[in-house]
């Protein structure tokens, strides 16, 4: 065997039952001395039949080899396609019973894959990861057991080396949501948005064709002509839009195996990429008790993959957000008036009280929307009837939860200032429907 693969020998199913049967023969001869010959010639071809079968395992020339394929990369709470190819170089077919050791973070302890691989050929077994976290997971060696077709015995084999693939934000939802970045029209889910008027952004001055509004005919150009021509608009450019993301411990909570922070920093990288396909600037601000990260918005090459970068390490963290801090940075570092998106959560209308005046200051230089959750176990106790004066008195609780979010989105209004009040599953579909509803309003 070459250096790097190890074998053992592993007694099969099969195997036990033959020697079962053995056995009972010559418990039976006993009885039946008759049967005494019939146990010792079935006890000598059984062991020569796992004589031949070591032999075809072991000493025949051939081997299997295993490939794991998988993208370089992960995205994080999307299902990732892995193949495993094995490859047999063994004169007979065999059956391979796998074992892909996963990552630690998927608590997997009970992966099982079996297959059968011709002679001199190969086969491939699929299967799908889901991460819950962002990160770099190691994979450990591919294990086979695999069977001649006596199915007697059984050869452990590692069969492919250890590899290491990092998990990144949500990378899948880019191309879902690019379309919107050309068209308003509903797409995997997301409403149609209503344009309201032009953009303040001229393009160009065309022929008008049918279908074309003709409040935008330029009669200057008309009359040079002597055809009827039209002005275009297009959306205003190079506007900012930033994304603020809370790591305070209200960021914590996990929805779908997914912490908040992580549906935020998917939803934010959506949004994102979906401004700059819009030719506005991407920025993001990271905060916690302290501002972390800082990415001032541009609209150059590689600034969505340099976001991308960024927020791959970002990590919750169990402490108070500081939103006196978070607006003395935004004050000092964000000169141009932007579209601020702010991520965090409010759980209590006292948690806003506390906050309002760090952004009301904001919202007074910049058009902020703050994004926040419906908590989705609150709404399942709200719906089922309940038969217990304790289902009454939970249920009362999840009411009262439920109308402080309703007057957080009151008060916010109130005060000018935008919100959203989403479920995380729902969170990017209402993030970038907001954005795009903003600009057909011409508020970006």
């Amino acid at each position: 065997m070459k250096k790097g693969y190890i074998h053992d020998l592993f007694l099969t199913r099969n195997w036990y039952l033959g020697i079962t049967g053995a056995v009972v023969l010559f418990f039976l001869s006993f009885f039946f001395p008759v049967l005494f010959g019939a146990a010792t010639a079935y006890t000598l071809f059984f062991f020569l039949l796992s004589i031949v079968d070591y032999c075809l395992l072991f000493l025949l020339k051939g081997k299997v080899t295993a490939t794991r394929q998988a993208a370089a990369r992960f995205s994080l709470g999307d299902k990732n396609a892995v193949s495993l190819v094995l490859n047999n170089t063994y004169p007979f077919k065999i059956k391979a019973g796998i074992i892909d050791e996963l990552p630690v973070q998927f608590q997997e302890r009970n992966f099982h894959k079996s297959t059968l691989v011709p002679i001199y050929g190969s086969a491939k077994v699929n299967y799908e990861l889901r991460p819950r976290s962002r990160g770099a997971y190691e994979f450990g060696h591919v294990i086979c057991f695999i069977k001649t077709p006596l199915r007697l015995l059984q050869r452990r084999v590692k069969a492919a080396e250890p590899m290491s693939i990092k998990v990144y934000p949500s990378f899948h939802q880019l191309k879902k949501y690019q379309l919107l970045a050309v068209s308003d029209h509903a797409v995997a889910g997301i409403k149609k948005i209503r344009r309201l008027g032009h953009s303040l952004e001229f393009e160009k001055i065309k022929e008008y064709v049918t279908g074309d509004d003709v409040r935008t005919i330029n009669w200057k150009a008309t009359a040079r002509t002597g055809n009827t021509m039209v002005n275009t608009y297009t959306d205003a450019r190079q506007q900012q839009v930033y994304c603020i993301l809370d790591k305070g411990r209200a960021m914590k909570m996990p929805f779908d195996g997914i912490t908040l922070l992580d549906h935020s920093i998917n939803a934010g990288l959506a949004l994102m990429n979906v401004a700059l396909l819009k030719h506005d600037k991407a920025g993001m601000i990271t905060f916690a008790d302290k501002v972390s990260d800082i990415i001032p918005a541009e609209r150059r090459s590689g600034q969505l993959t340099h976001l991308l970068e960024a927020l791959y390490k970002q990590a919750t963290e169990f402490k108070e957000s500081d939103m006196e801090n978070l607006w003395a940075t935004i004050h000092k570092r964000v000169t141009q008036r932007s579209f601020i998106l702010l991520f965090t959560n409010f759980e209590t209308y006292s948690a806003l009280e506390r906050q309002l005046p760090y952004l009301k200051k904001i919202a007074s230089y910049h058009l902020l929307c703050i994004v926040f959750f419906r908590n989705t176990l609150l709404r399942e106790i709200q719906e089922k009837q309940p038969d217990t004066v304790e289902g009454i008195y939970i249920k009362t609780i999840a009411e009262r939860f439920d109308y402080e979010k309703r007057q957080i989105v009151k008060e916010l209004r109130r005060h000018g200032i935008l919100s959203i009040l989403s479920t995380p599953g729902e969170l990017s579909i209402d993030v970038v429907n907001k954005y795009l509803e903003l600009k057909a309003r011409q508020m970006i």
